[in-house]
């Protein structure tokens, strides 16, 4: 019963979400009628693509930590995944909870399936800013790199460093990484008790947590080389985004270089990390406007490129996030998995 509600209010959250954000939509769907619509079927295609790549490398990084999960599955779940994270943003964390509430609704140990979002968001944010670094180097070449931009790199790169560390932590003591939990739940409870009236994490729990996500690094720590292919389908995946991003280019006549299509896509895509707003609503396509206006197009065309792009990856991805959770939500409940 108490699941079946959690299900409605984040239906519910979501619907008011596509409300609020009427007008944003409206200019998608505009910006759309505009283009070809060959060539964005095609960058419809490659999105599709996209979110296999992303099912991938989920499944790959719970293969390595020992848990088994299907395909099909695990891409409901990374969907889902990411729609809660759009509509409840907490630092990534909604979405960390998805991946957790499935694998305890499947058998899974939580303290691995949390290591296993850890190690995709750590790969996600290395690549992101292994292109955003070039993509700065070319805005650098024309005189185009913003104050803005460079801090939101130092940001990026904290929060990298960041959940690297707790990973290494994890994966040389799980002491230490209890006591490191226990001191954040900490934190967090006196933080939200005021508002909450009661604790919202059980810190009594952390040394077991701890002493699983370790279990599951040891793992990785054996065969590190494994985690090369995760590595590799990170960086394909900004690689599909910035093909999506040509296409749209394609689709609405404009010429383009490779030099422009790395610095748009790396300057919007860190502002839909690091920014105030859901997924960076709003700011990422004033930063890709901006950038591409740097690079000799109109700003009206700079504009509609960069909202049509939004809407191929990002508002396409979060549909199909509500439609998956209500999905994973209904599906009956597997016996426990052995791991």
């Amino acid at each position: 019963m108490v699941r079946r509600l959690l299900l409605l209010l984040a239906i519910s959250l979501g619907a008011l979400f596509f409300f609020s954000r009427v007008a944003e939509l409206g200019q998608v769907i505009d910006s759309l009628r505009e283009g070809d619509r060959t060539w964005l079927a095609l960058a419809v295609t490659v999105q599709f693509i996209w979110l296999l790549n992303v099912t991938g490398s989920f499944w790959v990084i719970y293969r390595i930590l020992g848990l088994r999960e299907g395909f099909f599955h695990l891409g409901l779940v990374a969907v889902s995944a990411q729609f809660v994270s759009v509509i409840a943003p907490s630092a990534g964390m909604g979405g960390m909870a998805v991946l957790i509430a499935d694998g305890n609704k499947r058998g899974l140990p939580s303290g691995r399936v949390t290591t296993g979002g850890a190690l995709f968001v750590f790969g996600e944010q290395s690549s992101l800013l292994a292109i955003v670094l070039l993509g700065l180097f070319f805005l650098f070449k024309v005189n185009q790199l913003s104050v803005a931009s460079v801090l939101a790199v130092f940001v990026l790169a904290g929060i990298a460093l960041g959940t690297g560390l707790v990973l290494v932590t994890g994966m040389r003591s799980p002491v230490r990484l209890a006591r490191v939990l226990k001191r954040l739940g900490t934190i967090l409870n006196q933080a939200l008790r005021p508002i909450l009236g009661r604790d919202s994490v059980d810190v009594s729990h952390a040394q077991t947590f701890a002493e699983d996500v370790y279990e599951g690094l040891q793992m990785v720590r054996k065969t590190p080389g494994r985690l090369l292919l995760p590595a590799a389908l990170a960086f394909s995946s900004k690689a599909l985004l910035i093909v999506i991003l040509g296409l749209v280019f394609v689709a609405f006549g404009q010429p383009f270089t490779l030099t422009m299509l790395i610095a748009s896509f790396s300057i919007g895509y860190l502002f839909h990390i690091v920014s105030p707003t859901p997924s960076g609503i709003g700011f990422v396509e004033g930063a890709m406007t901006l950038v591409m206006t740097s690079f000799g197009l109109t700003l009206a065309v700079s504009a509609v490129i960069a909202i049509t792009f939004r809407g191929v990856t990002f508002w396409l991805t979060v549909l199909y996030g509500m439609l998956a959770l209500r999905w994973i939500g209904v599906e009956p409940r597997p016996a426990t998995q052995k791991t």
